[in-house]
């Protein structure tokens, strides 16, 4: 007796071939090359300058790290609306307890810092465990905090005496190491921590399981609640230290000075979710997005564009990068929910003999 056919295999799901993967790994850093030389050719006197790349990394700097900071929870799929607010306070908080507290500028810096994780706890503590929605738990702290800005500054600027602040204080920002600006360093530094954190380590895969999933993650032991406030903690601390540096760098305390980092922060996060990780929030592709607006901003203001271009060009990157990181989680998903080989057919069913023996055959 001969075997059954086997079945037909089913077909192979499709894979994304090499290229196309490069494509949307590194697409927008081959954009930000591709902008650079761009505008080195329309302005080859005043762009591709050395004055214009310390420029670049000087000014970007604390756009950048609160680019990361907002990263952070996008990673387990919130958003924290108060990082203006919150930049805004601890820039002012330290030149307070420094200009009219005497407080020493080390203790002050660690005070505002402590601040701000506690801020973060907040925004967690209200997001899982009172179950608030991270947009509206988020934009209430940040107006608490941005009516807490007013009362300590009275709606005015907090202005430093005659001596100024100190020279180690502002040497934060204003310092150089090996020709390059320091803020660019602590960019560098921040990037590397959470791209090891959330990729190499157990805690930042959690994260990520949280983000994707939260119901998975329960299921698999992971306390959802408990790294979403550790996310929402990173996120306030970090944002703490960049309105340290503000501080630093503009040596004037300016109680509305953060409302203008909000968007630029939100756009280099989601733009950055579309670079190096594909589909998901990564610190990586978040310093790649900050530096391509970067460079795109610079070229247009060098070419005399109006004031009101910037935020046209930071609403409408908003709006892309919503939909390519969208567009990008989505085939993630739907490449991790494909089957990645194909299954071996079924063994075919034996003969069977008289009386039910299955032993041996019958010709």
């Amino acid at each position: 007796m001969t075997a059954p056919p086997s079945p037909a295999s089913p077909s192979r799901p499709r894979r994304r071939t090499p290229a196309g993967h490069l494509v949307s790994a590194y697409g927008l850093p081959a954009l930000g090359v591709v902008l650079f030389v761009l505008f080195s050719l329309m302005l080859p006197h005043t762009f591709p300058t050395w004055d214009t790349v310390q420029a670049l990394l000087s000014n970007q700097s604390i756009p950048a790290v609160l680019a990361l900071a907002a990263t952070i929870p996008i990673v387990t799929g919130a958003f924290d609306l108060s990082l203006g607010y919150g930049l805004g306070l601890a820039h002012v908080m330290v030149l307070q307890l420094i200009v009219h507290e005497g407080w020493p500028w080390p203790g002050a810096c660690l005070v505002v810092a402590a601040g701000g994780a506690a801020v973060g706890v907040l925004n967690g503590v209200a997001v899982e465990f009172a179950r608030i929605d991270s947009f509206i738990a988020t934009l209430g702290t940040g107006s608490m905090m941005y009516a807490v800005t007013g009362w300590v500054t009275g709606g005015g600027r907090i202005v430093p005496g005659p001596r100024g602040l100190p020279a180690a204080f502002t040497d934060l920002y204003d310092s150089r190491f090996l020709g390059v600006p320091v803020p660019a360093f602590y960019v560098l530094a921040l990037a590397v921590v959470l791209w090891l954190t959330l990729e190499r380590l157990p805690l930042g895969r959690s994260l990520y399981v949280v983000g994707s999933n939260p119901r998975a993650a329960e299921l698999v032991g992971i306390p959802t609640r408990r790294y979403t406030v550790y996310a929402f903690t990173a996120s306030g601390l970090i944002v703490a230290c960049a309105g340290v540096l503000l501080a630093a760098q503009q040596q004037i305390g300016n109680p509305s000075v953060g409302l203008d980092y909000l968007l630029p922060a939100f756009v280099g996060a989601l733009l950055g979710s579309t670079a190096i990780r594909p589909g998901r929030p990564n610190a990586l592709g978040t310093v790649v997005a900050v530096a391509v607006l970067a460079v795109g901003l610079t070229g247009i203001g060098q070419l005399g564009a109006d004031f009101w271009t910037v935020p046209l060009f930071y609403g409408g990157t908003l709006l892309l990068a919503v939909g390519l990181a969208g567009y990008s989680a989505r085939r993630l998903r739907a490449g991790a929910a494909a089957v990645p080989d194909t299954p071996s057919p079924p063994p075919p069913p034996p003969a069977s003999g008289r009386n039910g023996d299955t032993t041996g055959s019958t010709p």
